[in-house]
């Protein structure tokens, strides 16, 4: 059901930029949602030494994981690192290819072309008439909200907002959020690769 929340969330932005925008032809939809390499706000220049913002962006995003504590433990039955380590998980998913190509759609609908594509793509870049140059906090605050069903993973992800909202925001470009937040799928899938190939 998460999967298909997701996909969702992946046709509202479709639908909603083209009734924008009239059209969802390639051109309109890279400058509709920032899918463009980073751009300076000071030189204008695109793309080159700027796709570095991704170093300290990853490093936030993954010293966020890393340092901050859940000040709530998730419920066990929500929780897929307690699934995966169990015997239960591993006997579950060794062979299992098809709930693995499941996981890889849900992955690439979470990071890539759902939540990213729909914070970063499409708020984002509509925010700042309604909140001037703070627009990128209260996309980070509106996205920590949005993980209302997860609430262990709110404070982290408020942190979040200076890995994934503000460097986007700055540059112009979702493809920074949406490169940073699909840097825990590569590990996720590449782990649970490891379980089905077991």
């Amino acid at each position: 059901m998460l999967t298909v929340g997701l996909i969702w969330q992946f046709v509202l932005v479709l639908v909603l930029v083209h009734r924008e925008r009239g059209s969802l032809r390639w051109p309109l939809l890279k400058d509709a949602l920032w899918l463009q390499a980073p751009r300076s706000p000071t030189t204008g220049r695109v793309g080159g030494r700027l796709w570095l913002v991704l170093v300290p962006a990853l490093l936030i995003f993954t010293a966020e994981i890393a340092l901050i504590p859940d000040p709530f433990p998730p419920v066990t039955s929500h929780d897929f690192s307690a699934f995966v380590q169990s015997d239960a998980g591993q006997a579950f998913l060794s062979g299992n290819w098809g709930f693995y190509a499941l996981i890889v759609v849900l992955v690439v609908f979470n990071t890539v072309l759902g939540e990213e594509l729909l914070f970063r793509g499409l708020l984002l870049p509509r925010m700042q008439g309604a909140f001037g140059r703070w627009d990128w906090v209260a996309n980070g605050v509106l996205f920590a909200v949005y993980h209302l069903h997860q609430p262990w993973v709110i404070p982290s992800t408020l942190v979040d907002t200076f890995a994934l909202s503000y460097p986007s925001r700055r540059y112009r470009s979702a493809l920074i959020g949406i490169i940073v937040h699909s840097s825990q799928s590569v590990v996720v899938l590449a782990l649970v690769l490891f379980l089905v190939l077991q």
